[in-house]
């Protein structure tokens, strides 16, 4: 009798047929790019503080600060290669429109990721190619930006998540920008204003947003009783503040940054209590949203300890530790966590996080604590390599299966 049973793995595609598969929806194509993404950055800033560290013979220096490389190349190429993946395939369903077809996603994915892989190589010494890589990622940007407006402005059924979205969007491509004005000869402060930015202006409204509408909204499908809460108070207040603290920062007017930092550790502490995180402890896949995000109350404590001391004293005492909370701790574990459950929806798979995906979770909190721990005195640039070479240990596994999954056709047939 014939086994009608489904493989517990996909057949692999030939080779010919992976880019049609891969541009079957846009998740598949950003998420595989974000994924080579994190590797790849975090392997030159690996390379890049082992040079400084030990000194490695003939390795080629960038024509811009390293930091502001690290950050720029982290900041607006390799999240938001995640980031588009995702608002490209959910934006349509926020806002009752139909999926984006091809021409609108990939151009996208090529812009983002082709800019971001010139702009690193760049980094070898070569500027023009730096430049070069900055203006084909800001034109991926604005088609990004272009297709998700689209959806907007022919919607009748607009709400907030949507419009902090392409607010936040706006702000990344002005970031940009921005960057390209300094790269061309522009002051420093530009690429000062680039960076902040893209930390408190385009990725952490994007984060939160997407965390406002989707946790309370996973939590309330699985748990019995569950109170969902979004409080539209909250939107408007975190972009109030969080663009206070972006300009405070930049002018450096570091004696008045307590006053938006304590509130919005107030602020997020408050949506980590009221999404109730003990009762969504079960299944993982939902308990590492709850875990990811308790990060960002506890980063914005950080930060706002070393504002305080900083006021009252002129001491620096914490130094990035707050911002490696932030990006390591909450961008980094919200990362595995949400592309982990879309990846395992998306691929009519068990939503459930496996093996691979706790290892990386884990993993990524012990390089959290490394990376805060180098700010703490002693040999900082040997706890910099350290940590640095733990994100590689900790993401290694899960690209590898996750790539898998993107290469390969879903288990139920289905398309996508």
């Amino acid at each position: 009798m014939r086994d009608f049973r489904k493989p517990a793995t996909p057949e692999p595609l030939p080779l010919a047929q992976l880019p049609a598969l891969l541009a079957s929806a846009p998740h598949r194509l950003l998420f595989l790019a974000g994924s080579i993404a994190v590797l790849l950055s975090m392997a030159w800033w690996a390379v890049e503080l082992s040079w400084m560290r030990f000194g490695l013979p003939h390795w080629p220096q960038p024509s811009i600060p390293p930091g502001w490389a690290h950050a720029m190349l982290m900041q607006y190429g390799m999240f938001p290669l995640f980031m588009f993946g995702f608002l490209l395939t959910v934006f349509p369903r926020w806002l009752n429109q139909p999926a984006l077809p091809r021409w609108r996603y990939v151009p996208v994915a090529g812009g983002v990721f082709g800019g971001y892989v010139l702009a690193t190589l760049g980094l070898l010494g070569l500027p023009w190619l730096l430049r070069l890589g900055f203006i084909v990622m800001l034109g991926g940007y604005l088609l990004g930006m272009l297709s998700l407006l689209t959806v907007y402005r022919a919607s009748e059924q607009r709400n907030d998540h949507a419009l902090s979205c392409l607010l936040a969007l706006a702000l990344g491509t002005a970031g940009l920008i921005a960057f390209l004005a300094y790269l061309f000869g522009g002051p420093g402060a530009c690429a000062m204003l680039a960076i902040r930015l893209g930390t408190f202006g385009w990725l952490l409204p994007i984060f939160f947003t997407v965390v406002h509408r989707m946790l309370p909204f996973f939590s309330g499908n699985v748990l019995a009783g569950y109170r969902v809460r979004r409080p539209r108070w909250s939107l408007p207040l975190v972009w109030t503040l969080l663009l206070a603290h972006a300009l405070l920062e930049w002018r450096g007017v570091r004696g008045w940054l307590w006053a938006v930092d304590v509130p919005l550790a107030l602020v997020f502490g408050w949506h980590a209590w009221a999404w109730q995180p003990w009762k969504a402890m079960r299944p993982g896949v939902l308990a590492v949203l709850h875990l990811a995000f308790a990060w960002l109350p506890l980063a914005f404590v950080l930060y706002a300890v070393q504002d305080v001391i900083f006021a009252s004293s002129g001491q620096f005492v914490l130094g990035r530790a707050p911002l490696h909370a932030l990006g390591i701790g909450f961008f980094g574990s919200m990362l595995v966590a949400m592309v982990t459950r879309v990846t395992q929806g998306h691929s009519g798979r068990l939503l459930q996080m496996g093996a691979v995906a706790w290892l990386c979770f884990g993993l990524l909190q012990l390089v959290v604590l490394l990376r805060i721990r180098a700010e703490l005195g002693g040999d900082m640039y040997l706890w910099l390599v350290i940590a640095a070479y733990g994100w590689l240990v900790a993401f290694l596994p899960w690209v590898l299966r996750s790539a898998w999954i993107w290469l390969t056709p879903r288990l139920d047939g289905k398309p996508g």
